[in-house]
């Protein structure tokens, strides 16, 4: 039998506070998804502002860094004509993100989730998600 750590709803909800903040002090209104460690959504935000196309990015963006276990913005750099890694992007119904802005949260070294942020640049959505971590290890006394 299989013992799994997941992400419960109010951890979800601080991954979205810290993500917010950060948004908030660069400016930027976020949509933030957080998913379990198999890519299911726990919670989502969509701040005022936060773009509407952003809704369905920012939860792929969380459920790729939950079930590839590595950053958005990794595949994306792998993910390019002529790498065994293109293609990657149109796998799992074209669901697979390769935009930055997602991660996967780790505890005790088990992923148990994922954030994807979304509305910015790339770099900006990638910030808030590294601030969105951060913060969720600080509040809840863990580590990766």
């Amino acid at each position: 039998m299989l013992t799994i750590k997941r992400l419960d709803i109010d951890e979800a909800q601080m991954l979205i506070e810290g993500a917010a903040a950060k948004a908030r002090e660069i400016g930027v209104p976020m949509c933030i998804a957080v998913t379990d460690e198999s890519g299911h959504l726990i919670r989502f935000d969509r701040m005022n502002g936060g773009k509407v196309s952003s809704i369905s990015i920012a939860i792929d963006k969380a459920s790729t860094g939950a079930i590839a276990r590595r950053g958005t913005h990794v595949y994306n750099q792998l993910c390019v004509p002529g790498n065994q890694t293109f293609g990657i992007h149109v796998t799992n119904n074209g669901h697979f993100s390769i935009i930055g802005g997602g991660l996967p949260v780790f505890i005790d070294g088990e992923i148990v989730g994922g954030i994807g942020v979304s509305s910015g640049t790339a770099e900006q959505d990638l910030v808030c998600a590294e601030a969105a971590i951060q913060h969720f290890y600080a509040a809840c006394g863990r580590k990766a």
